[in-house]
């Protein structure tokens, strides 16, 4: 079977990175005869007066063919004698950095192009630098359009000093500069005859030579990203083997458990197999049952561990700054939770590597951060495993990739350790005669929480229960005075709030919390924060009555722009998934609708 070499084409806008593929494809005669017709045609109306565009092979997009440039990453696979080859040519202009980070982030190598008559450029550095940063150890510097520069030694020797210098300060394991010419084909399949001087091989021959290889890692590690149980006598964890190989026989440790379980069987696709390896996506039957599901690891890694904060170089993807303190949905591997950004250490000038001082990051810059997660998942730093070593920072409002990043280190906190007390939380349960619960009221602004939290805290005392209401108004007065209104503010708002009710249920009270909490992800950390005592109380009056009502008058406000990001008018509200009790005071008296919520808390007390 041949080698498989994945590797993309990058560099500044218009340096030729199409053009040198589609070059390549054509003079190595891999395209199929219909591609072929098809180019000539196309190029008899293209912007070269009827000689063949070769970037028209990738350039697929109308608006790529009317700009000349390219905009999505365009894959290609071909074969020659030697070697198989997947090839993915990325965009150059700065607008679509984020496609040329993706194209990034499955290859091994990458050509980067530069044009000779421009030397170094900083979008040049930015490319390279990324390239780096997504782990590409390999790289290609093609100088083009040598026919420009009439073919000179000197302008070469110098544009390959400035990017060696560039090199320096990243981490390539190979750097090969080779002269060429992508329109006219020179040093692309075979050495040209126009530079004598470069006795080195041309572009293919050098790509079918070079060993990319990696030492395989020796453990294996399989990420979950689904449990399979058609039926009663099957459960099967399915994944894609990132590292290493297994054998039926083997023995595993399921994280974060560590339980120990052996391979009875498995499977690729539906056929059953005595082993497998890295790349393969599998379905491992084990031996026992183990506590295990979408997110978790199976690995025989000894050393791999749990982290809850990181330190990370990212580079920024959306239009939206990067801004410390708010929280992003984080997926590593198979598992996504939520995350914060609590430090910017540093921000990297693209031009000379200099570290600048930052507080926020805007689009395309590079940085050092550091993250904390809502609670501690399986990763690695990413020298160590790629997949457990990557990540993506997802905003919770649109839904669009804020950044993406590799983890450096990780931060395990060893000098803070939970100190046990005498007296327990079930023992204090036990001397209140009661079982100790979080009422989480949540709704828009007027849908009657706070009324029905003090009306259900009054049922409560009088059946001789110990409580205790926390209001998220009263709160903002004292605890949560120093909090904004902001996206990350209201989280860190929902986190203390759930916080103090948990303390307030280790003290063996029902906490009764009445908060807005809009977001679905702030919800579920306070429900992991708070665990089983967590109930959740949805009062779903829709908006028209609770804006019919605005007793404090803070609707009419957000309506006349008063009042910035105003639940449900200029900022979501999103409806909770699986509430355990859900009440609509449209139509119900504050005595029917307590009514309910006592009758429903009924089998929870």
């Amino acid at each position: 079977m041949k080698k498989l070499l994945r590797f993309i084409t990058c560099g500044n806008v218009d340096d030729g990175k199409s053009t040198l593929i589609g070059h390549l494809l054509y003079e190595s005669k891999l395209l199929f005869a219909d591609q072929e017709k098809a180019l000539e045609l196309d190029s008899k109306v293209g912007s070269r007066g009827g000689e063949i565009d070769y970037a028209l092979l990738l350039d697929g997009l109308l608006a790529e063919r009317e700009q000349g440039i390219t905009i999505d990453v365009a894959y290609r696979y071909f074969t020659t004698d030697e070697r198989s080859f997947i090839v993915a040519d990325t965009p150059g202009h700065e607008e679509y950095t984020r496609n040329m980070a993706v194209g990034a982030s499955f290859a091994e190598l990458a050509i980067l192009l530069v044009d000779a008559t421009k030397g170094i450029t900083v979008q040049t550095k930015r490319h390279a630098r990324i390239c780096a940063l997504m782990g590409i150890r390999h790289i290609v510097v093609a100088v083009n359009k040598m026919d420009l520069v009439n073919f000179e030694q000197q302008r070469f020797e110098a544009i390959k000093r400035d990017f060696l210098t560039l090199a320096t300060t990243l981490d390539f394991s190979t750097i090969q500069v080779i002269p060429v010419s992508a329109t006219n084909g020179d040093n692309i399949i075979t050495a040209s005859a126009a530079t004598p001087w470069y006795e080195e091989l041309a572009l293919l021959p050098y790509l079918e030579a070079i060993n990319v290889e990696e030492d395989a890692l020796a453990t294996f590690t399989l990420p979950i990203q689904r449990v399979s149980r058609p039926n009663q006598d099957f459960r099967g964890f399915q994944g894609q083997i990132e590292s290493g190989r297994i054998a039926v026989g083997d023995e595993i440790i399921a994280l974060p458990s560590n339980e120990r379980a052996i391979v009875k069987q498995i499977l690729v696709t539906d056929r059953t197999e005595q082993e497998a390896v890295a790349g393969q996506p599998v379905t491992v039957q084990l031996s026992k049952e183990v506590d295990v599901s979408r997110g978790c690891v199976l690995t025989t890694d000894t050393t791999l561990t749990t982290a809850q904060k990181f330190t990370a170089h990212v580079l920024v993807l959306d239009t939206e700054p990067l801004v410390i303190g708010k929280n992003y949905l984080c997926k590593i591997g198979t598992q996504t939770i939520a995350g914060v950004i609590t430090a910017i250490t540093h921000k990297i000038n693209i031009e000379n590597g200099d570290l600048v001082a930052a507080e926020s990051l805007q689009k395309n810059e590079l940085a050092e951060c550091t993250i904390a997660l809502a609670e501690p998942v399986i990763m690695s730093t990413f020298n160590t495993h790629h997949t457990l070593g990557s990540f993506i920072l997802i905003d919770r409002l649109t839904h669009m990739t804020a950044a993406c990043g590799v983890i450096q280190n990780l931060e395990q906190t060893t000098s803070i350790f939970a100190q046990q007390t005498t007296v327990t939380a079930a023992i204090r349960e036990a001397q209140k005669q009661q079982r100790a619960l979080t009422l989480w009221f949540t709704g828009l602004s007027g849908a009657g929480k706070s009324t029905l939290a003090n009306e259900v805290e009054k049922r409560l005392v009088l059946l001789g229960h110990h409580t205790m209401l926390l209001d998220g108004d009263n709160l903002r007065l004292g605890l949560n005075k120093n909090l904004a209104f902001d996206e990350a503010s209201r989280s860190e708002n929902n986190r203390r709030i759930a916080e103090v009710a948990k303390l307030l249920n280790e003290a063996g009270l029902i906490t009764l919390a009445a908060c807005i909490s809009p977001l679905e992800q702030d919800r579920k950390q306070a429900q992991n924060i708070i665990g089983e005592a967590y109930i959740e109380i949805f009062i779903s009056t829709p908006l028209t009555t609770c804006e019919s009502r605005d007793t404090k008058g803070l609707y009419a406000k957000a309506r006349q722009q008063e009042i910035e990001a105003f639940t449900g008018i200029s900022s979501p509200y999103e409806t909770p998934k699986k509430p355990h009790i859900i009440v609509d005071t449209t139509s119900l008296s504050i005595e029917q609708a307590t009514d309910k919520i006592m009758r429903a808390l009924a089998s929870y007390l």
